[in-house]
């Protein structure tokens, strides 16, 4: 018992020590995405598969930490980003059955947006962050979407395709594709690799351009009423939507 409650301690208190322990995942998660860019240049090596092996029984272990200190298990596990650690998990092991689900491992990068008490620590911490928290949430969206939709084209083309070599090719297609700029020099091959690529260009006309105008000109202003609270605006807002009060949001003249 008192292990749980260190545990649970580590995952959920504002100590020192839970400080450092979350922080240490993130950093933990951080390179875990650095390696699955640079395993796209080897894939083809021993030594790559238990690498996976490892960062899954990392992510297995840090998976049944949480399980276990969980109040309600079972709508733990039915929360939409534990369902991805599991599909993750069952990603990075399955090569050990001789089993190919290596494009699930684009979703590992959906584990940076999985702590909201970490974010609430990042905005105590660090100013710049707190200044500009919502232009760096939506970088990060982008940058998981466009992870996502690479690792995709990667891991569907790769062994198939000579024009999808590693990962900065399908990141190349990728954006060109999200970006309607179609150069035509990278297809993608086979009737999966056109319906992928139609996908691709339907979530470019609508999600990625959203993304990208939102980092840009983020559709909310942070600023709190001083009669309600209310923290989140729209960019041109006269008067709090919740109290009518009226608002002094500082701007530079472009609302």
């Amino acid at each position: 018992m008192r292990l749980k409650v260190r545990v649970a301690a580590l995952y959920e208190s504002k100590s020192g020590d839970a400080n450092i322990f979350r922080y240490t995942l993130l950093l933990i998660d951080i390179a875990t995405i650095i390696f699955l860019v640079i395993s796209t240049f080897m894939m083809d090596e021993p030594w790559v598969i238990w690498v996976d092996v490892a960062i899954g029984i990392y992510v297995l272990l840090d998976y049944l930490a949480r399980l276990w200190i969980a109040g309600r298990k079972l709508e733990f596990i039915r929360q939409p980003l534990n369902l991805v650690d599991l599909l993750v998990i069952l990603s990075l092991f399955a090569p050990l059955f001789n089993a190919s689900l290596s494009f699930l491992r684009s979703l590992r990068t959906l584990r940076l947006l999985r702590s909201y008490r970490l974010q609430n620590k990042l905005r105590e911490d660090f100013d710049f962050y707190r200044r500009n928290e919502d232009v760096i949430n939506s970088a990060l969206n982008l940058l998981v979407f466009l992870f996502v939709m690479t690792e995709l084209v990667f891991m569907s083309q790769h062994r198939i395709n000579p024009e999808i070599g590693n990962f900065l090719d399908a990141l190349y297609f990728t954006v060109t594709t999200l970006t309607t700029t179609g150069f035509g020099d990278v297809t993608l091959v086979g009737d999966g690799g056109r319906l992928l690529a139609i996908f691709i260009m339907v979530i470019g006309v609508s999600l990625f351009l959203r993304l990208i105008q939102t980092i840009f000109r983020p559709s909310k202003v942070r600023y709190t009423c001083e009669d309600c609270g209310l923290f989140l605006h729209d960019r041109d807002a006269v008067c709090c939507k919740h109290c009518g009060s009226v608002l002094h949001i500082p701007n530079e003249g472009d609302v």
